[in-house]
């Protein structure tokens, strides 16, 4: 067996999803997302390149491939490549699946649970909503809920952003969040990189111990130190990684004692080859992983199957619950797609990553350029989005 071909599919069909197909010469086809969905074009050019790579290429070298489009163009790795490589990566482990007739997690060691736990998010905008939504998602069996902001993006065009405007206000609702529900849901919240190190410490001292099971990414990642800095400021549990694009990237935050979640992204990482490796690392110091999902059923089901395989899991985000309801799930460009029963997927049973993808309606339905607003201060200067 040979790949063909391998096609790039920047589509508009809700939010922008940045779909890869790999063709062979036996029929067989996989399918992967890459990440990086506002700089598709960018990846796009990146898969181009690979393409010419991969030609006539056996498909089921997979480890091999990816050494060889990893290592092969000196300037290693960087998102924008990372996120090409994730894509065909998790593309080359759905056609084995499917030539060998098996689910692919049986690729990656077999099946260690019956089912993906999830955890839901609301983004409300009052205190009275929050506590509203938390009691809707608890009376439909999810125990673990995922808090936004207050005082998020505000202003006439919704692009201003003041740390310490928020960081008063979103812990007194999640002190009155916790009061309310009491100690036995996981509650945890995403400030989304947009605190500095002393925001960030002041927002945990605002709250009463065991307020919050995990903050997501408080300060942005690319330097270790800081979050060492702020891991000894606090005590609450850190979900960190949606961003990091490699193992490398991964190794000072799981070695060092940084992060207690592993938030991997397994369509920015370099895909489940890359995935495996920080699920070992992170395993060897008893960290979980958490994956970021933000993007549409490709990378839900490899985030599935990578779940399925690994013994030291937590929870998996998925972006459609009683609370919330993203654009990414749908069902003519994805007609076979997991299906979540309630808080939970099933570990899938059919051969690949049990996607199966409407090419023709892609190709109708193009991204262009993807432009995503940056945030702004109040005296004009650019914060973190």
């Amino acid at each position: 067996m040979k790949i063909t071909d391998v096609k790039a599919f920047p589509v508009r069909l809700g939010g922008t999803q940045l779909v890869v197909k790999v063709e062979t010469d036996a029929g067989i086809h996989g399918v992967g997302e890459a990440g990086l969905s506002n700089r598709a074009l960018a990846v796009v050019g990146a898969i181009q390149h690979y393409r010419e790579l991969l030609l006539g290429q056996d498909p089921m070298r997979i480890g091999a491939l990816w050494q060889e489009l990893y290592r092969s163009q000196y300037f290693e790795g960087g998102r924008v490549l990372t996120a090409a490589i994730s894509a065909i990566d998790i593309a080359l482990h759905d056609i084995a699946g499917k030539a060998l007739g098996v689910p692919v997690y049986q690729l990656l060691g077999g099946k260690q649970r019956d089912y993906i736990p999830c955890f839901a998010t609301t983004n409300s905008h009052s205190l009275d909503r929050l506590i509203a939504d938390a009691k809707l998602l608890i009376e439909n069996g999810w125990n673990v809920i995922r808090t936004w902001m207050a005082r998020g993006a505000q202003g006439p065009e919704g692009n201003i952003f003041e740390p310490r405007e928020s960081i008063g206000l979103t812990a007194d609702w999640l002190t009155q969040l916790r009061e309310t529900v009491g100690p036995d849901p996981v509650i945890g919240i995403d400030y989304h990189h947009r605190l500095s190190v002393a925001e960030a410490a002041s927002f945990c001292h605002r709250m009463p111990p065991g307020t919050l099971d995990f903050l997501e990414e408080p300060i942005r990642d690319e330097t270790p130190e800081a979050y060492e800095s702020l891991r000894t400021m606090v005590d609450v549990p850190f979900a960190i990684g949606e961003e990091i694009s490699s193992k490398w990237g991964f190794l000072p935050y799981i070695e060092r004692g940084i992060t207690n979640f592993v938030r991997i992204d397994v369509c920015n990482v370099g895909g489940l080859t890359e995935a495996m490796k920080v699920a070992s690392l992170a395993e060897a110091h008893y960290i979980d992983l958490m994956p970021h999902n933000p993007l549409g059923p490709i990378c839900t089901a490899a985030s599935i199957h990578l779940a399925a395989a690994v013994p030291n899991f937590a929870w998996l985000e998925i972006r459609e619950s009683p609370t919330e309801h993203l654009p990414f799930y749908d069902k003519n460009l994805f007609p076979v797609q997991p299906q979540a029963e309630g808080p939970r997927f099933p570990t899938p049973e059919l051969p690949g990553l049990g996607i199966e993808f409407n090419e023709e309606l892609a190709l109708a339905n193009p991204a262009g350029l993807g432009r995503r607003g940056f945030l702004r201060r109040r005296d004009g200067s650019v914060t973190n989005s």
